[in-house]
């Protein structure tokens, strides 16, 4: 739940509670102004008062309290009635829209099902009570009990219907769900109360299920809002459960025959399955597996939204890392691919554009991280680079062009953090950025690759500003057999750009091609090289 959630909360009970006050107060007022102007003025001239104005009040008399409590009983029951048909609407819109969890938030839900108790209390007293009057008996208290509550039933008619709304604000709900899914799984609200193994883990991909629901239905109506807080709900609690779940049973990763019978799960081979047990990941399974719906669902129907998918994963990823749980950064590896696949095969250049300035991110990250220099963390990202140059190649070989100079500017930009943290790994990275371009075999082939080119040229330029020759001499080998003409025209293009930032509106904010004023002599020295342009 975002941290400012209790704080409003807090605010929406103090504004209910000054409401009710003010309302209470207010009719106190006005009924007293007119009583006391009845009782010391209107009246004082025809009338002798034995009693003072309070205890005139409360001196009921048989006839009197007869006739009013049986119309006093039906406004209660009408209120009541008022209630129940307003709340009933507004909750099944609101689980029509977003997911059917919402009548069951809303009945748990301690406040609603108080003030709907205290309605139905007020109606049974008021029926109550109607029946006990004689003519040489009245029950004062039991009527000024009544009285006061039918008043209470009133007041807090408008106070109620506005937490009503409030309650079921979507940010809120999506919250709701998402907190109450993690603290059922982790058992954090009571052991007893969050029932057996089995019934938690069905708390939780009914959980996972409900809040990819809103954020598929959302998409289908084109509500931005609402599907990046699902979204957002669903990566909050996989990385809040990286925290948790080192305290939880064995029996918690354990996958039974209910769990093995979810959609997620019967398509998966059996060894598939007992991997996910072995490896204690089968919940970040299940919630990686539904945001990857949600991703899904918004390259069909808003593209936009699978970059924020992409962002998500990618904490959930982030937290992995922080949590050394190299199992789970795997799952998130293998769900940027499948993002990757996706928006390839819907020939989606965008979202392919912004799902991999995710995934270098998170592979920057898996550099930065503290084991960056152990074995895994250096096989991981060769591994990664390796699906670079498969997409790469995938996208040139699809005419995607574009798609193929992204994933050269992105190795390049993952060669010069190697280089800065002096990662073991950083040679083969860079052969793999090598390998990425191949002879073009037609005009918009030789378009793409010459981006490759300039990626790579811009490389060797920050190796020559880092003092690494001998890796800028081997992307001049690389680029030996070039001709003049290309040559000239790839360093004459990327000398002419002077400005950082892209012309258009991007998430990466920076031309692929600037290459900052002190490196451009330094470009300039590596094309100075060419025996070609020697010549020319």
């Amino acid at each position: 739940m975002p941290p400012h959630a209790p704080r409003q909360r807090q605010r929406q009970r103090r504004r209910s509670l000054l409401t009710l006050a003010a309302l209470a107060a207010l009719a106190v007022c006005v009924f007293a102004a007119f009583w006391l102007l009845d009782y010391f003025v209107i009246d004082a001239a025809t009338a002798h008062h034995k009693e003072g104005p309070l205890r005139q009040i409360f001196n009921y008399d048989a006839f009197t309290m007869q006739n009013a409590l049986g119309s006093l009983s039906q406004v209660i029951a009408a209120v009541l009635g008022i209630a129940i048909t307003v709340v009933s609407i507004v909750v099944q819109l609101a689980a029509t829209r977003y997911t059917s969890r919402v009548a069951d938030l809303f009945f748990r839900d301690k406040i609603n099902l108080g003030v709907m108790g205290f309605f139905v209390i007020a109606c049974v007293e008021s029926v109550w009570v109607s029946f006990v009057v004689r003519g040489d008996f009245v029950p004062q208290a039991t009527i000024t009990a009544t009285v006061l509550m039918s008043s209470g039933s009133l007041l807090i008619l408008v106070p109620y219907f506005a937490y009503v709304f409030d309650f079921l604000d979507p940010e809120k709900v999506i919250a709701r769900i998402g907190v109450q899914t993690l603290e059922r799984a982790t058992a954090r609200d009571g052991k007893k109360r969050a029932g057996t193994v089995t019934d938690r883990q069905a708390q939780a991909v009914s959980g996972l299920a409900h809040l990819a629901d809103i954020a598929v239905n959302a998409l289908g109506q084109k509500d931005k809002v609402i599907a990046s807080d699902a979204s957002a709900a669903l990566r909050r609690l996989l990385v809040d459960y990286q925290d948790r779940k080192a305290a939880l049973e064995p029996e918690w990763f354990s996958i039974g025959a209910p769990l093995r019978a979810d959609p997620d799960f019967v398509a998966l081979a059996a060894d598939s399955l007992d991997d996910l047990g072995r490896n204690r990941t089968w919940l970040e399974w299940k919630g990686l597996r539904q945001i990857r719906e949600v991703f899904g669902a918004a390259l069909d129907s808003m593209p936009e939204m699978a970059h924020v998918v992409a962002i998500d994963t990618r904490y959930v990823g982030e937290a992995a890392l922080a949590a050394a749980n190299r199992e789970v950064f795997s799952l998130t590896v293998k769900f940027m691919n499948t993002y990757l696949r996706a928006a390839l095969n819907a020939r989606d250049v965008r979202t392919a554009y912004n799902v991999l300035n995710q995934y270098r991110q998170l592979t920057e990250a898996l550099l930065a991280a503290p084991a960056a220099a152990d074995g895994w963390t250096l096989a991981t990202v060769i591994e990664i680079a390796g699906h670079f140059k498969y997409y790469a190649r995938l996208a040139h070989s699809s005419g995607m062009g574009f798609v193929t100079e992204t994933v050269a500017y992105d190795l390049c930009a993952l060669c010069e953090v190697a280089s800065a943290r002096r990662a073991g790994c950083h040679d083969r990275l860079l052969a793999i950025f090598l390998e990425v371009d191949k002879e073009p075999e037609n005009q918009a082939e030789e378009r793409a690759l010459r981006g490759v080119r300039k990626a790579q040229a811009k490389l060797a330029s920050y190796y020559l500003m880092s003092g690494e020759a001998a890796r800028a001499r081997a992307i001049f080998d690389d680029m030996a057999n070039e001709s003049a003409e290309r040559l000239r025209s790839i360093r004459d293009e990327m000398l002419a750009i002077t400005s950082k930032d892209f012309w258009e509106v991007v998430d990466r904010g920076t031309n692929f091609d600037y290459v900052p004023e002190a490196r451009k002599e330094k470009l300039r020295q590596f094309f100075s090289g060419f025996a070609a342009l020697a010549r020319a």
